[in-house]
């Protein structure tokens, strides 16, 4: 009977995480990503702080995301590749000035990717999305 309630609660916050916006989950995921990103490098380098930030934006500038997007676009499921086109196509009403308008819908594209998987407790697939990451690069 548990396992029956976890499923239907599971079921219903997939079902509140796509009743929003493709914004909020590019939100998220920048901030998961850029987590991510962090604590990586932490962990494999000796860097001061000020490195660290130097070599973290290489990695989550637009640019760099669209990239990686583009990079694990045929790794990802059909239904993550719907998540995908949903960022993609969100409007944003600004434009960061040190990024191009496809890098920047791009970038938001694989931001609302980390955001809807993290929002939908999916850690698993989180973390095989994060070693096709670094695999990549």
């Amino acid at each position: 009977m548990k396992e029956i309630e976890s499923m239907i609660k599971r079921e219903r916050r997939i079902e509140e995480v796509r009743l929003m916006k493709p914004l909020v989950w590019a939100y998220i995921g920048d901030c998961v990503y850029e987590l991510f990103i962090r604590m990586n490098l932490v962990s494999r380098t000796n860097l001061d702080p000020h490195r660290l930030h130097i070599e973290t934006i290489k990695y989550v500038k637009a640019k760099a995301q669209a990239e990686t997007l583009q990079k694990i676009y045929e790794n990802l499921t059909e239904e993550e590749k719907e998540i995908v086109r949903r960022g993609r196509n969100a409007e944003a009403h600004h434009l960061p000035k040190n990024a191009e308008l496809v890098d920047y819908k791009y970038a938001t594209a694989f931001e609302a990717l980390i955001g809807y998987l993290y929002l939908t407790k999916q850690d698993e697939r989180l973390k095989e999305i994060f070693e096709l990451i670094i695999n990549k690069n």
